[in-house]
């Protein structure tokens, strides 16, 4: 499930593929429908520039946080990212609004202990340099174990076969040079040494992302 041309599933949808899983694709705002959730063996929403509470201007995010609704009651494995985690907590009761502060560009995050122990974010360093670009927060729904935090706000959850992560795991070195070409008057630093530091960290981001995903494929796939 993505929410736009610049916002895909960057090295996600490299993994699921190289598996030989098949990918469908939903472009939630060009409008249409999803099979019934249980009909999927996993689900993966990805981020978006809109906020998970701007129903008014996007009307269709109704229309998506019941459909995640759905696909947490009939416990299809899910993982969202940014936007797709706050869609996630929004769909199971949780509130969802502004974070203290943003976090755009290279936050360092840190792995609860639950986080450590857990079967897909274990498999990140326990602390690690991640990439984020979010304005918005959530609370923990009910019944959810946070799995990683950051100074600002929480980073992970685990919710039944769910999985949120706030930080942006799937980016790849071109998406954030789109990102930062649409929206380089939020960056804390120049353009320029933004996208200097992304080049130094973004290969050891994306095997982290790569590993990430494989391990949610593996339990998906249980």
């Amino acid at each position: 499930m993505t929410h736009g041309p610049t916002v895909p599933g960057g090295v996600f949808d490299d993994v699921v593929e190289a598996a030989g899983h098949g990918l469908e694709r939903w472009v939630v705002p060009l409008g249409g429908a999803p099979r019934p959730a249980p009909s999927y063996d996993a689900v993966m929403v990805f981020g978006g520039s809109m906020h998970p509470d701007q129903d008014e201007h996007f009307p269709w995010l109704a229309r998506e946080a019941e459909f995640l609704a759905r696909v947490l009651a009939d416990d299809v494995p899910a993982i969202g990212v940014c936007l797709g985690a706050q869609l996630v907590a929004r769909a199971a009761g949780a509130t969802v609004g502004p974070a203290p502060r943003p976090e755009i560009g290279w936050h360092e995050i840190e792995l609860t202990r639950e986080g450590g122990e857990d079967a897909v974010l274990g498999v990140l360093a326990p602390r690690a340099s991640a990439f984020q670009w979010h304005h918005y927060t959530y609370a923990l729904p009910t019944g959810a174990i946070e799995l990683a935090r950051s100074e600002v706000c929480t980073q992970a959850f685990r919710l039944g076969r769910a999985w949120g992560i706030q930080f942006h795991a799937e980016v790849t070195s071109s998406i954030i040079q789109a990102w930062a070409s649409e929206g380089g008057d939020e960056l804390p630093q120049p353009v320029d040494a933004f996208l200097a530091e992304t080049s130094e960290r973004i290969d050891a981001w994306n095997e982290s992302g790569r590993r990430l995903c494989a391990a949610f494929l593996e339990i998906a796939s249980r």
